[in-house]
């Protein structure tokens, strides 16, 4: 388990969450394993789930698209548009899961990317959701799991990283 706390913050009534995260590594790999598809695919989600990407291209106008299994087989979609990357500081898009009995519910993201003393980096991801009914879908959805996982897999590879 990392040392670095992932908080994630839910205000009743509105229609947004934001995750905060500090990593033990500089500001460009952090960034790196955001927008790589060989680094993303290895630890974002929760843990035992595999990904396959369909689509990944990490550029203003891209898409990017891919699948999780779980360790039973079972699927899930999500994808969506890139509107904004600006190395190593932030990144803009959108991302909508497929798995939802009617489509629309796409959800606006930026994550921005601090550099911190000692070669570190926080990241701030604000997510804002079309409706407070959305927002709460996606919290009782169990995704803190996931973001919380996902996360300790980063620590993980980041320091497999550092060492190359």
């Amino acid at each position: 388990m990392s040392k670095n706390e992932t908080k994630i913050i839910v205000q009743k009534d509105k229609q947004e969450l934001f995750i905060i995260r500090e990593f033990d590594a500089p500001r460009e790999l952090v960034f790196k394993a955001y927008t790589d598809p060989e680094l993303y695919v290895q630890w974002m989600g929760p843990n035992g789930y595999s990904m396959e990407l369909k689509k990944f291209n990490y550029r203003r106008g891209g898409e990017w698209e891919y699948i999780q299994t779980d360790p039973e087989g079972n699927k899930w979609g999500f994808h969506g548009v890139v509107h904004e990357v600006l190395y190593p500081e932030r990144i803009i898009d959108t991302f909508e899961f497929e798995g939802l009995p009617e489509t629309g519910h796409v959800i606006l993201q930026k994550a921005v990317f601090d550099e911190l003393p000692n070669s570190r980096t926080r990241v701030t991801a604000q997510a804002v959701f079309l409706s407070v009914e959305d927002r709460d879908g996606m919290v009782e959805s169990g995704m803190e799991v996931g973001v919380r996982e996902g996360f300790e897999r980063l620590d993980e590879l980041l320091v497999k990283e550092l060492k190359k």
